[in-house]
Parts: C-alpha cells; sequence; structure tokens
C-alpha cells in the first residue's frame, strides 16, 4: 500500500492513477494525515441473465464420455 500527499497527487496524478490500476492501493494525505484512499474501481460482474444466456450455447456434456476420461487419468484407489 503506497502513500502519497494532496500535493504529489496533484502534480503527478497521472502516474498515481497509473499505480492504482495496475493494483496498488494508494492513501492520500493531507499534513501527514490520510483524508482518502485510492483503490481501482471494480467492473460489475455478469448478471444472472447473462450467464443463462451464455450457458445456451456451451455444447452438451456426454457423462459417460466424462466419466471414461476421467478414469483414464485419475488413480483408481482415490
Amino acid at each position: 500500500m503506497g502513500e502519497v500527499s494532496v500535493r504529489d497527487l496533484r502534480n503527478h496524478g497521472g502516474e498515481v492513477l497509473d499505480r492504482v490500476l495496475a493494483g496498488e492501493h494508494i492513501t492520500v494525505t493531507r499534513s501527514g494525515t490520510p483524508v482518502v484512499d485510492l483503490v481501482k474501481h471494480r467492473q460489475p460482474g455478469l448478471t444472472v441473465e447473462v450467464l443463462i444466456e451464455h450457458r445456451r450455447h456451451l455444447p452438451r456434456v456426454d457423462a459417460s464420455a466424462l466419466r471414461a476420461d476421467l478414469e483414464g487419468v485419475m488413480d483408481a484407489g482415490l
């Protein structure tokens, strides 16, 4: 976690934002006192409707073929 002053943020805002976008959590200070935290904005997740629509386009799974494939690579003693 990094720390920058308000002055550094003003003078080097682009560089500070690049650090945040790279995943760094930065605390902005005023006169040495923490006043705000900068973190990367999270993108919203997929909605249930979108996930269901994506699932409709997946191929069907042949359970027998899947079991045969798994038995071919797994230790029978497990």
